[in-house]
């Protein structure tokens, strides 16, 4: 069994440079994309509560999933609207801080979503988002489509981030 490299503090994974050490390092190692989601987590617990595995993270994009299980589930037997919601934050949110200048930090000033079916069953996520060239603040608009096994849009996230320098 390899021995896994030593991860940085979780801190640092706030922080654009941290995030794209961390995938660099799980991305090749089974699990890792749950390892990561698990991490982001516990950054930001509330995000942990949909337990997301990143699949894919580069520039400019990043593919999320959340499987389908009773705690995300409402009244209606389909995956709770703020279930997707929170989905939708995770994937722009990760296409953003892993996409951004190391000298800079981004917080979500809006977050939209458009419901289009009942969503059941594991959902993928996949946003695609400008690349910042510099820390200047600026805001940047992009989308994220959430996607069941079958390849159906069952919801678009449509998210404001605020892009400015680190402190």
């Amino acid at each position: 069994m390899s021995k896994l490299p030593k991860l940085p503090k979780l801190s640092k994974l706030a922080g654009p440079a941290g995030m794209r050490q961390l995938w660099g390092m799980l991305k090749r190692v089974p699990r890792g994309g749950k390892v990561m989601g698990t991490l982001i987590g516990r950054m930001a617990p509330y995000t942990g509560t949909i337990s997301p595995e990143i699949l894919e993270l580069d520039l400019g994009r990043s593919k999320v999933m959340m499987r389908d299980r009773k705690a995300v589930r409402n009244h209606l037997n389909c995956i709770h609207a703020i279930a997707l919601m929170n989905l939708g934050e995770v994937a722009t949110g990760t296409a953003m801080m892993y996409s951004m200048p190391e000298n800079a930090r981004a917080i979500i000033v809006n977050l939209g979503m458009e419901y289009k079916k009942k969503a059941r069953g594991t959902l993928i996520a996949e946003a695609t988002c400008p690349v910042p060239s510099s820390n200047e603040k600026k805001e940047y608009v992009f989308s994220a489509d959430l996607k069941d096994a079958h390849g159906d849009v069952v919801a678009t996230a449509t998210a404001r981030w605020l892009v400015g320098p680190a402190s």
